[in-house]
């Protein structure tokens, strides 16, 4: 089941979709899996750990899916406003982020809510202070870090601005000629660029050269992901046009990307997510609780006790570094300033 693969997408109309991808030998098909109405508006944000999907809306909500069993698993409610971003670490934490200039950290295992970091600051999240600051003088839409973690990408407006982190200084600026929606590293020295055009362009990061341009929709593109299938990159994109499509790419030869498959969702979509299972997803017995927030009505694991979402500053923040081939969990504890 390694090679299993699902997208996730999420819509003006509140729904989120999902998707099983299947491999064929000329077309790949995608086959829908489940559809998810738990938000009042429209979604913002999907990220996927490797048992659940979070999803992000202007109703201010997280709502939480658990996709081993294909049923809801709550709403995450501390953001007042628009929630922006979301982001899994690993399985142990969600990081969040919202119109209110908070940043939250929840743990996956209780869904509480271990820190709330009143933006805009960069932070060292070990210790849950500022790292440093970087004043770009102007509204970044998107902060995307390279795979390697040694540069980091910044969105304004049409231009994609490269630093790298050991000067914190740009290195060179990609110039795309319409409102840039999404940016995608293929890998560390590729980026994936989509936005208010029909085409989708990958830059050479290093010369930031455009080194391949292609059609993908028949409106603006709003969300870009990858995979890898055996040697080969596939591109996944959505558009406002209804459409999730695959496309094959090959990272060496970089020759204008075949169509492998593709859906019509025949919704306006707005963000895209691909969930791969864990490994060992049947050896875990240890479950996630449910959120205090949780409409579920089956009986679940205990939920974490009333008063306890929010914890004070000075408590503990434990990040683990799970490992799916190892027993031993590693644990490092480090005290929140």
């Amino acid at each position: 089941m390694g090679d299993h693969v699902e997208l996730v997408a999420g819509c003006y109309e509140q729904i989120v979709f999902g998707y099983r991808v299947c491999p064929g030998d000329k077309e790949w098909t995608v086959e829908p899996n489940f559809t998810h109405h738990a938000h009042t508006a429209s979604l913002t944000a999907v990220s996927s750990s490797d048992q659940f999907i979070a999803t992000g809306s202007n109703d201010e909500t997280i709502q939480l899916y658990d996709m081993s069993k294909k049923t809801e698993h709550g709403a995450l409610l501390h953001h007042d406003g628009t929630v922006s971003c979301l982001e899994f670490y690993g399985t142990s934490h969600l990081l969040s982020g919202g119109q209110d200039g908070l940043i939250c950290v929840w743990s996956t295992q209780k869904w509480e809510c271990l820190k709330s970091i009143k933006a805009h600051k960069t932070w060292n999240l070990i210790e849950g202070r500022s790292a440093f600051i970087k004043n770009i003088k102007q509204n970044a839409e998107i902060v995307l870090w390279s795979p390697d973690g040694d540069q980091y990408a910044v969105v304004v407006n049409d231009q994609v601005d490269i630093y790298i982190l050991q000067s914190a200084t740009v290195i060179g600026t990609i110039a795309f000629t319409k409102r840039i929606s999404c940016v995608k590293f293929l890998k560390n020295t590729l980026l994936a660029v989509g936005g208010d055009d029909e085409n989708v362009r990958i830059y050479d990061v290093t010369s930031q050269k455009c080194v391949c341009e292609f059609k993908a929709h028949e409106n603006r593109v709003k969300a870009i992901e990858s995979f890898m299938k055996d040697d080969i990159c596939v591109l996944v994109t959505a558009s406002n046009d209804g459409f999730i499509k695959l496309w094959k790419l090959n990272l060496e030869n970089l020759k204008t990307p075949s169509l492998l498959g593709q859906v019509n969702t025949t919704a306006r979509l707005t963000c895209l997510s691909i969930w791969k299972p864990g490994q060992v997803k049947e050896t875990i017995t240890e479950q996630s609780a449910q959120p205090e927030t949780s409409k579920a009505a089956v009986a679940e694991p205990p939920k974490p006790a009333k008063g306890k979402r929010v914890r004070l500053p000075g408590e503990e923040v434990i990040l683990e570094e799970s490992s799916s081939t190892k027993q031993a969990k590693k644990k490092k504890k480090q005290k929140v300033q």
